[in-house]
């Protein structure tokens, strides 16, 4: 028996979006591509994310400083970091604020990075610091600071630090 479908059992753009909005912060860019993937008219799908930018509910700014602080902890470069802004819809100038706000001291992400893959050892051969110094470049650390401290003597004794 084939179930009708109410007026009851129709959710609003507003209504789903918030309830998107409930679980994490989404970039308005997101949220209205999970929206259209879900079936819903885009100009209810804008009306709704206007009503939630308005209501404070949604806000690019707060999603990005969550998302800069969430791949900083998992450690991913700057690099990295701009690259995924850009996919949410965030604009260049405002990634870059956003980093800037941050104040990351990246020569010391990039060595908690190496103490956290290769457990504090120095790289004993050039095809060691190669290999370490691909994977810092793929996490998105510019290539300046993978080279200072991928070429730095005394790798052991500078990885020492506490967190």
């Amino acid at each position: 028996m084939a179930r009708r479908t109410s007026a009851k059992d129709q959710v609003s753009a507003y209504d789903k979006a918030l309830g998107l909005l409930a679980r994490r912060e989404h970039s308005a860019r997101e949220l209205k591509a999970k929206l259209a993937r879900r079936g819903l008219d885009a100009g209810e799908s804008d009306a709704a994310l206007e009503k939630l930018k308005a209501k404070d509910y949604q806000s690019d700014d707060r999603f990005g400083e969550m998302l800069v602080r969430s791949r900083i902890e998992g450690g991913y470069g700057p690099r990295w970091i701009l690259a995924e802004l850009r996919t949410h819809g965030i604009d260049e100038a405002s990634a870059r604020a956003l980093l800037d706000d941050a104040a990351v001291d990246w020569p010391a992400q990039v060595r908690r990075q190496l103490r956290r893959r290769y457990g504090g050892k120095g790289a004993t051969t050039l095809a060691e610091r190669a290999k370490r110094a691909t994977f810092l470049l793929r996490r998105g650390f510019d290539a300046a600071t993978v080279q200072s401290i991928t070429r730095a003597e005394g790798l052991d004794e500078s990885t020492d630090e506490s967190d």
